[in-house]
């Protein structure tokens, strides 16, 4: 299933006695299927993460709701010189010019895993011990896209290993190869297996630099076209907003409807690892990404895959800030206020609606700060007609957004690309052609869908609507569709949507500090796949 069906179960009338939120419906299945432990997070030596995402020494795993797999952690260990890592995947931290981890799976269980890197090609450090992280997956609540192998028993357990890098030289390449017990890439000749990363500049440089963006992903050749591109652009880093390996088909939240196959995401980090190994990819979650078997509100499993700043509380998930130079950088939770997929709804109870409050005040109160970008997966605007628009977020989020100049907002879900004009009050403000400038102190917020990753593509609500993009502008009043709280459906008449296109496609910006008098920008675009120009617009606050 390429998409969200628009008739789901979940947009009848979300009442609370009738429709258990994620979490309601995991503790349920805890109570009725299983008290076997599936989701274990540990590093060398037996710790585990809690809630708060601190390791300590024997920490409880969470349990299986709806299995009673085989936990394969205790098997024999296969000779490490036959199992070579795979699906290396770089993050940086709060402050990208000292922190950065690094991240990669093994086929099986390993013993001293760990990373070895230096500022000179050829010359690394002494090994530094890898916390690995284990997620085991009853084969019973899967539906695979292929065969299950009848040696593979009852579950299947994910390896996922991290590497927490501080202290690191600001503005500064490093060299850097992973392996563990009986596999050394710089002793068994493979060269090849050698890879780098580039810490950000101090916040007070003044170099220009770019980072790419999109959503909905998916594994695939649209996906590796997209990949593809992001390697010729060389961003400084990528932002991948949600929904991104569909090993769960269907609208998330739902464990016992979804359709799931937890070894897609080996291929999703296989696919990826050429970029995401030297470009560090940003995570937000998607409805797609509510994995309900798992616990943590059914983020476990993202628990276990990525290692984020989550610094918003302690036990955030993909919710957090960073800076990089003079831009703030903001991931959200769209599934806490999303009426469209409500299986999460308001599941942090406030928290990260006033978290979001307290860090659009520090951003905007920072003068070496220029611009603030928010980046989540539901749309808070857009006339596509598989999701919609979401209500939630105009309600609770958007007028944050106005209170605190939120200069540029991108997000998934449809998949498709739209830009807004800017907009204010919920109303559009200026009328912002392809390749004009706006002002976003002035002018309001510019909303971007870049939902086209790879996965499939939407239509608009308007069946007969043009597309509307360089070269081939139709202009023309749209249709916004959205769910009230209770899953009614409204539509209505909207003349903010400046460009549309139904297409694969990405976000890239390219961010200019202030010099000489001339103020700070970002440029952004739109490509297809091919690299074709979309849409270009220029945002400024001056």
């Amino acid at each position: 299933m390429s998409e969200t069906p628009r008739r789901r179960r979940s947009r009848t009338s979300r009442d609370p006695a009738n429709q258990p939120c994620l979490a309601e419906q995991y503790d349920d299945a805890m109570r009725r299927y299983s008290r076997r432990n599936i989701f274990r997070i540990g590093a060398m030596g037996g710790a585990a993460l809690t809630a708060g995402g601190v390791l300590v020494p024997n920490a409880a795993a969470a349990a299986s709701p709806f299995a009673v797999p085989t936990v394969l952690l205790n098997a024999e260990t296969v000779a490490g010189s036959a199992l070579r890592p795979f699906g290396r995947h770089l993050a940086y931290g709060a402050d990208p010019s000292r922190t950065l981890v690094v991240s990669w799976q093994t086929p099986a269980k390993v013993s001293a895993p760990y990373l070895r890197f230096g500022t000179v090609p050829g010359e690394f450090g002494e090994a530094v011990p890898a916390e690995v992280r284990a997620l085991t997956s009853d084969l019973a609540w899967q539906k695979p896209d292929h065969t299950f192998s009848p040696h593979l028993g009852k579950a299947v357990t994910q390896y996922y290993l991290h590497v927490r890098l501080d202290n690191l030289l600001p503005g500064t390449t490093y060299y850097y190869v992973v392996g563990h017990q009986g596999y050394d890439p710089t002793t068994s000749g493979r060269i090849g297996e050698v890879a780098t990363f580039r810490t950000a500049p101090t916040p007070a440089s003044k170099n220009g630099f770019s980072f790419t963006a999109f959503g909905d992903q998916g594994v695939g050749y649209n996906a590796l076209a997209t990949n593809s591109l992001i390697a010729d652009l060389a961003p400084q880093f990528h932002l991948a907003m949600g929904d991104m390996s569909y090993a769960l088909n269907g609208e998330g939240g739902h464990p016992a409807e979804d359709v799931y196959d937890a070894r897609k995401w080996d291929s999703f980090f296989a696919q990826n690892e050429p970029i995401a190994a030297e470009i560090p990819w940003m995570v937000a979650l998607g409805n797609h990404e509510m994995e309900g078997w798992y616990d943590y509100h059914g983020y476990g499993g993202m628990r276990a895959r990525f290692t984020m700043p989550d610094n918003a509380w302690d036990g955030s998930t993909c919710i957090y800030s960073w800076r990089y130079q003079n831009v703030g950088l903001i991931s959200l939770d769209g599934n806490d206020i999303c009426y469209n997929s409500p299986s999460n709804l308001n599941y942090t109870e406030g928290k990260q609606l006033n978290w979001l409050k307290a860090q659009l005040g520090k951003f905007r109160g920072d003068p070496t700060i220029d611009f603030i970008i928010v980046y989540c997966h539901q749309c808070t605007y857009s006339t596509s007609s598989s999701n919609g628009a979401e209500l939630g977020a105009q309600e609770k989020w958007a007028p944050l957004f106005d209170q605190y100049q939120v200069d540029l907002v991108l997000n998934g879900h449809n998949h498709v690309y739209e830009r807004t004009d800017p907009i204010r009050a919920g109303k559009g403000r200026k009328k912002a052609a392809i390749q004009s400038t706006v002002n976003s102190a002035t002018d309001g917020t510019t909303y971007i869908t870049a939902g086209g990753g790879g996965e499939s593509i939407n239509k608009w609500v308007d069946s007969k609507i043009d597309d509307s993009y360089y070269g081939h502008v139709k202009d023309a009043t749209a249709t916004m569709r959205f769910d009230e709280e209770n899953g009614e459906e409204h539509q209505v008449k909207v003349t903010w949507s400046r460009v549309r296109y139904r297409g694969y496609s990405l976000v890239a910006v390219d961010v200019t500090p202030a010099a000489n008098g001339t103020p700070a920008q970002l440029k952004v675009r739109a490509l297809t796949e091919k690299g074709t120009l979309v849409d270009e617009i220029t945002v400024r606050r001056s």
